[in-house]
């Protein structure tokens, strides 16, 4: 644990969050950008891409351990295949609360940006725009496929091995938590004719044209079905982590996105 990292207590529950400054601040009253994992991510994992936005965008930045990865407590009780609503309709809400983030822009990763999707969808006042790099609206048979695929190397390659240097105790119960809810009959990410519409804030959505978990009909999903205003980008050569396997790209359309809307007030 990085020693300027800290455990904030939401009663039921402990998440490490890691706060960012930009390397060179003006002054200037800005949102905060909020950064949520992947589902089997946590703070280390996201490497320097947060403070290189940070830097980018002149803002100050939270990264946090999600409920029971890296070091944040387990969930007190099992979510189920509801954990990603219930990060974002409950526990997001009570954190940004405990850290007084009343102005924010979610960068979400994945299984974090399906979260942040949920979470914007209920329209909240802390809330800016969101960048999404690789999300969910829906379960296609090319990410159970390829959840398949990390199970059985989790049971029987190094996968539990590499995983375990970034969520120690936490490994099992964070790798079951993901890959059951993701293979179970029937699972969705989100409701998404449901919940999309009511994401009225600025988005951009990226992703890899080669991401292993999802096709570019994620794009077309979340583009046709929210509220408001949406940009998407399709990146060649880019799986499922395109601000670590395009960074440069990434960095730069996400700092562009995320600039105009930078200020607070």
């Amino acid at each position: 644990m990085n020693a300027d990292d800290q455990l904030i207590d939401l009663s039921d529950r402990r998440l490490r969050v890691r706060r960012l400054s930009p390397t060179r601040d003006d002054g200037l009253d800005r949102t905060t950008l909020v950064f949520l994992h992947e589902g089997l991510g946590c703070i280390e994992m996201w490497r320097d891409f947060p403070q290189k936005l940070c830097d980018a965008t002149r803002c100050r930045g939270i990264v946090y351990d999600r409920t029971s990865y890296g070091g944040s407590s387990p969930w007190p009780s099992d979510p189920g295949v509801r954990y990603m609503e219930i990060e974002a309709d409950d526990v997001l809400p009570r954190l940004l609360s405990a850290l007084a983030v009343d102005d924010c822009v979610l960068v979400g990763h994945s299984d974090g940006g399906t979260i942040a999707l949920n979470y914007a969808a209920r329209d909240p006042e802390p809330l800016r725009a969101v960048v999404t790099l690789a999300a969910h609206a829906i379960n296609e048979p090319v990410c159970v496929a390829a959840i398949e695929k990390a199970r059985q190397a989790f049971a029987a390659g190094d996968l539990r091995q590499r995983l375990a240097k970034y969520h120690g105790d936490n490994v099992d119960r964070a790798f079951r938590l993901w890959s059951d809810a993701w293979v179970a009959p029937g699972f969705e990410p989100m409701d998404a004719a449901g919940r999309l519409p009511g994401v009225q804030v600025p988005l951009q959505a990226i992703q890899g044209e080669d991401d292993e978990y999802g096709s570019e009909l994620q794009l077309a999903i979340i583009a046709g079905k929210v509220g408001g205003y949406c940009e998407t980008r399709l990146i060649p050569d880019c799986g499922h982590s395109p601000h670590l396997q395009q960074p440069a790209y990434v960095l730069s359309e996400a700092a562009r996105f995320i600039a105009p809307l930078a200020l607070a007030g």
